[in-house]
Order: structure tokens, then C-alpha cells, then sequence
């Protein structure tokens, strides 16, 4: 996701109130309102009982929070609305208000918040939050080498040609790779990724385009 995302969360008492303005947000007699409102396409969320709306800039983010509005005042319902934006080196949604990091200090300060981060949620859920990828020419190959980070006390898994290797966050994964890199045989292929639990639990939800407007 870019860093310049918006997001708009609204909270509801219950999912039937959600799931009418979800209808309605994308319901086509609004789409006339919507084109007059963006330029771009809005992407609409739903889990249970919150909705959320996602934003290429600022002004896109504003105009949706004021249909909202609109639409949640015209149906007399009560509705929480918070509203942020991602930060892509913390990879956290914060408050709108609080600015991107302008320079080199404040950018290393927010990348760290994010590994201290990554490092905690490992070792409360007790598993890794990212893994060092290789896919090595034979399988043979990928068992020596499995077995060799397994006797290391490294969370490791094999699977074919291709061995998986735990870490607790993302710079440690990225540290891991570049080991194998230059330990692995010749024709091996090696990447970083968020670990297969970690990607599933960060799924999005099913979502759709807020008045199916092209871009």
C-alpha cells in the first residue's frame, strides 16, 4: 500500500446498519453524487460491524467522510467515524493529524518503532512475523540446508527445493537473506516475505468500489 493512503473507519451498533449504508454507498442511483465528489475510485470494507473506506489523498478521504455523514444524518443513525492515515515505515495507521516523517532522524525513529513492534507481536503469538525464502537447485540441496539452520536454532521448514527461515521482524529477515545469499549454491533463488500465518491474519476483507467510478 502507498504511504499517501487515507482511511476512514466507521464503527456501527449493529451489522444491519452497516450492512444498509455499505448498500447504499455503492448503489448505483449515488453515483452521479460520487462522480461530482472524486476523481478516483474509493474502496469500500466491510467486517461485522465497521466499514472502511480507503483513500488515494486527503481531499478524496474528506469528501467520503462528509457523504458519510450525510447519509448516517439523513438515517438518524449514530456512528463512530475515525479517520487516519498509513505510514509506511511504521506500517500503521495513525492519527490524520500527525504528519509523515520529514527527514532522515525521524524516519529511522519511526522505522525502529515498527521492528520493536515486529519483535513483540513474535513473541506474543509465537511465531515469526516474516521469513527468509530459498528455493534451491535440488531437493537434496534443501535438506542439507534446512538442516544446517534447524541446528542453529532457527525456526526452519522445508518443503520440496525450498526452505523457509523464521525471523522476528522484517530488518532481521532482510539481515537472514543476505546470509543465505552468500551461503546457498549457485542458481538458488532467495526473498523476504511476511510469514504465510502473519499474511493470512492481515488479509484484507472482501471490499468494493465506492460507486463503481473508473480511475
Amino acid at each position: 500500500m502507498a504511504s499517501d493512503d487515507w482511511r476512514l473507519q466507521i464503527d456501527f451498533r449493529d451489522d444491519g446498519v452497516a450492512d444498509a449504508l455499505h448498500d447504499r454507498l455503492d448503489a448505483r442511483e449515488l453515483e452521479h453524487d460520487l462522480s461530482a465528489a472524486f476523481h478516483d475510485r474509493v474502496i469500500v470494507s466491510r467486517n461485522g460491524t465497521t466499514l472502511f473506506l480507503y483513500a488515494g489523498d486527503q481531499q478524496q478521504a474528506e469528501k467520503a467522510r462528509g457523504l458519510v455523514e450525510q447519509l448516517t444524518t439523513e438515517d438518524e443513525e449514530e456512528v463512530s467515524i475515525d479517520f487516519k492515515r498509513w505510514h509506511s515505515l511504521s506500517q500503521e495507521w495513525e492519527p490524520a493529524d500527525k504528519p509523515l516523517p520529514e527527514d532522515a532522524a525521524a524516519e529511522a525513529a519511526e522505522h525502529q518503532v515498527r521492528i520493536a513492534k515486529e519483535r513483540r507481536e513474535t513473541e506474543e503469538q509465537g511465531y515469526p512475523q516474516y521469513e527468509a525464502q530459498v528455493e534451491l537447485p535440488s531437493m537434496d540441496e534443501a535438506g542439507e540446508f534446512a538442516d544446517r539452520y534447524r541446528s542453529e536454532g532457527l525456526p526452519t521448514v522445508q518443503r520440496w527445493r525450498v526452505v523457509l527461515v523464521g525471523a522476528a521482524d522484517e530488518d532481521a529477515a532482510r539481515a537472514l537473506a543476505d546470509r543465505i545469499r552468500a551461503e546457498a549454491p549457485a542458481g538458488s533463488k532467495v526473498g523476504v516475505a511476511a510469514s504465510l500465518r502473519e499474511a493470512e491474519d492481515d488479509l484484507p476483507r472482501p471490499f468494493a468500489f465506492l460507486g463503481g467510478l473508473g480511475g
